[in-house]
């Protein structure tokens, strides 16, 4: 029994250190530099069903992704149910860590 609760606690400390590592890779302070240079001009108003920033409710189901999810769609491109996310929101000179900067800062502002 007591095997079976350490293989427990050891799997959940691996599974919060993971998660707090992926987010901690991502530079929300940069990424509102970003998100003001370019993403605004969807999420500001909800173009294209991009979610506004802000909206805890919009955002939610995303959020639950994690970080790294979205910002991995958010460089590829998304076609979703209620909208779409150009590649790089549509600004192929922003590097991968540049958008996983900008997501990160609009996941901050939208819990």
């Amino acid at each position: 029994m007591s095997r079976i609760f350490s293989a427990a606690l050891c799997a959940i400390a691996l599974f919060a250190f993971t998660a707090t590592t992926a987010n901690a890779a991502f530079n929300a302070t940069a990424g509102k530099a970003i998100y003001d240079g370019g993403c605004a001009a969807c999420h500001k108003g909800g173009l294209a069903g991009a979610p506004k920033l802000g909206d805890k409710a919009a955002w939610a189901p995303r959020i639950q992704q994690g970080v790294e999810v979205m910002a991995s769609k958010s460089v590829k491109g998304f076609q979703g149910k209620a909208g779409m996310m150009p590649a790089k929101g549509g600004n192929a000179k922003l590097t991968d860590a540049n958008i996983g900067d900008a997501v990160a800062y609009m996941v901050g502002q939208s819990k």
